[in-house]
């Protein structure tokens, strides 16, 4: 257990960094490029991602999967240099799409500049191989990477990107982290696994590598793809909106990944070793902590979306405020999610539902993205979005609680949720007191944070919040 611990601390470090040193330059950059220009990097980053989705397919669940039941180095060898090869025939085509595509599309072409600074971060993401990495339990390694990148990424913004048409030198910067992480991990990795294209065994990865690879593109079809087709029928200035409203909840979901990322591989070995009530404390405990830290966070951006928006990209940016506070509520769908879909379908192998649950969520995001959002434009991604994301935790539930008899404590998180009303109230008077901006919000995050500790320690008693902090006093004041 002490791993798993050990894992999670680097891991939510790896992760919400990757988050947190963005926002620390978003206020500067927002403000000195404006809505339009913010938009068209994240439009055109946008249709990269999607780029690298499918040059990526289902590799980094596979390999951490397949790394993680690895038991020498030989073994590991087999693994790795399989997938590593599927990767590149799958990077090089994506490259030579990418490439062709700049030419003839004329939206692409407009920001052909940037394009090519993007297939750059598509050709060294695939050599990022992160994978190996968290299969390994490796995360030590890769959080002092990142922390060290990511630092030198925020002094050159600072340093770089000065006025409005610096745009280009933003999205390169952006870029260029995935380079120098990729060519640190490529080269480090030559410490756990020997590269070799010689009898490679790539047979047995093709069908779960497009199997994940498809479900990856349909789960993109409720969220990334909201972005890209934004763009497309509401122009760059609403794309500025929706991303700039959907930052803080990015930062926010991404502690709660970190942790879902690390159990992943544990909870694939607890089902291949039988251990099936260890494996549904784990699922417990996910849930407690989930709930511990996601709902009063919702109430708090949700109260004070106005003061958060204001102080992360200054004026100009007001139409973001409802799309985020539509928005804030995926941070606990989203989690749920995460712990039916990553810590418990996939380690049960349960590769077609989680395929039929995607199309399902993506056949609802399709629809309602050609109702709603060039009426609605920002707003209308958000409603899709949670929509979206609502339907594919819902056929989740549905098919582990027929199967498994796993399902959500629901009772116990309407049980939080009620007992969260005074705390809305409190928050709400709060909200009207005549403050300044950079006093109020603080302040109103630490009754947050004091009220929710109260709560689940004293008056719900949360097993897992109480050994935590336990575990926290124990290690830092005794």
């Amino acid at each position: 257990m002490s791993n798993i611990k050990k894992n999670f601390f680097y891991s939510s470090i790896l992760t919400t960094a990757n988050y947190i040193f963005p926002i620390l330059t978003y206020p500067y950059v927002s403000r000195v490029l404006g809505v339009n220009n913010i938009g068209i990097c994240n439009f055109i980053d946008s249709i990269i991602n999607y780029f690298i989705l499918f040059s990526m397919m289902g590799i980094a669940t596979i390999g951490i999967r397949e790394v993680a039941a690895c038991k020498d180095r030989e073994e590991r060898n087999k693994i790795f240099n399989g997938l590593f090869f599927l990767n590149t025939l799958s990077t090089t085509i994506m490259l030579i799409t990418l490439i062709t595509a700049i030419f003839f599309i004329p939206e692409l072409y407009e920001y052909n500049r940037l394009m090519f600074v993007g297939a750059f971060k598509l050709f060294f993401n695939y050599l990022l191989v992160e994978w190996l990495y968290k299969g390994l339990e490796y995360f030590k390694f890769i959080t002092i990477r990142t922390l060290i990148v990511k630092v030198i990424y925020v002094v050159s913004v600072f340093v770089f990107v000065r006025k409005a048409n610096d745009y280009f030198v933003y999205y390169l910067l952006l870029s260029m982290m995935v380079v120098i992480n990729a060519i640190i991990n490529i080269l480090y990795a030559r410490k756990f696994v020997t590269f070799t294209f010689k009898k490679l065994t790539i047979r047995p990865f093709v069908k779960p590598f497009f199997i994940f690879g498809f479900y990856m593109f349909l789960t993109s079809m409720y969220s990334s793809f909201n972005v890209a087709y934004l763009g497309f029928v509401s122009g760059e200035v609403e794309v500025g909106y929706f991303t700039t409203a959907t930052k803080l909840f990015s930062i926010l979901l991404a502690l709660y990944t970190a942790f879902t990322g690390v159990l992943m591989p544990r909870m694939s070995n607890l089902i291949r070793e039988g251990c099936w009530d260890e494996f549904k404390i784990l699922l417990r405990k996910s849930i407690d902590i989930l709930l511990f830290f996601s709902i009063p966070l919702i109430i708090f951006s949700i109260v004070f979306a106005p003061e958060i928006i204001n102080m992360i990209s200054g004026k100009g940016y007001e139409g973001a405020i409802v799309p985020m506070r539509l928005s804030m509520p995926l941070i606990l769908i989203i989690g749920l999610e995460q712990i039916l879909i990553i810590q418990t379908l996939m380690p049960l192998k349960e590769d077609k539902i989680i395929l039929r649950n995607s199309i399902l969520g993506a056949s609802v995001s399709l629809l309602l993205n050609i109702c709603i959002v060039k009426s609605l434009q920002s707003v209308g991604s958000t409603i899709v979005w949670a929509v979206s994301e609502l339907t594919v935790l819902g056929f989740a539930q549905y098919f582990l609680n027929r199967h498994y008899r796993i399902s959500l404590p629901l009772r116990q998180i309407n049980r939080i949720m009620f007992c969260n009303i005074p705390l809305i109230v409190a928050l709400l008077l709060f909200h009207n007191l005549p403050l300044n901006v950079f006093l109020s919000v603080p302040m109103a995050f630490i009754i947050s944070i004091t009220y929710t500790f109260i709560l689940h320690y004293y008056i719900l008693q949360t097993s897992t919040v109480i050994n935590i902090c336990q575990g926290v006093w124990h290690r830092f004041f005794r």
